[in-house]
C-alpha cells in the first residue's frame, strides 16, 4: 500500500492511498474544521466520507508530468509511467498551483 499526504496552500488537507482495490482519498478532520478550507477540485467537494476510485483521481493525475518530462522521469528515475502513485510521490512535491504531494508520515 502506498500513501501520500496532500497539501493545499501548504496546509495538510488529507491522505491519498493506493491499494489493490484502487485509490482512496479522505479529507483530514482538522482541515475540514478550518474556516479557510477549500476543496481539492469541484469534483471532490469537502466531505467527511472517503472518496474511492479504481483509477487515479483526475485532480492528482493532472499533476503528473507528461511528454518529454515524463520520459526524463522514466529514464532517470526508472519509474514506470503507469505507476501513477509513484510518479505523484516523486514529481509532485512542489507543483505549479496550490496542491502538493508528500510522503505520508
Amino acid at each position: 500500500m502506498k500513501r501520500a499526504s496532500i497539501y493545499i496552500n501548504n496546509i495538510f488537507c488529507g491522505v491519498l492511498t493506493e491499494d489493490h482495490e484502487g485509490y482512496r482519498f479522505s479529507y483530514d478532520a482538522g482541515y475540514m474544521q478550518r474556516k479557510d478550507a477549500v476543496p481539492l477540485s469541484p469534483t471532490m467537494p469537502l466531505q467527511n466520507e472517503e472518496y474511492h476510485k479504481e483509477f487515479m483521481f483526475p485532480v492528482f493525475d493532472g499533476l503528473i508530468p507528461e511528454g518529454w518530462m515524463l520520459d526524463i522521469v522514466d529514464k532517470n528515475w526508472k519509474i514506470n509511467p503507469r505507476d501513477r502513485m509513484s510518479l505523484l510521490l516523486a514529481c509532485c512535491k512542489d507543483c505549479i498551483g496550490n496542491i502538493s504531494v508528500k510522503e505520508y508520515e
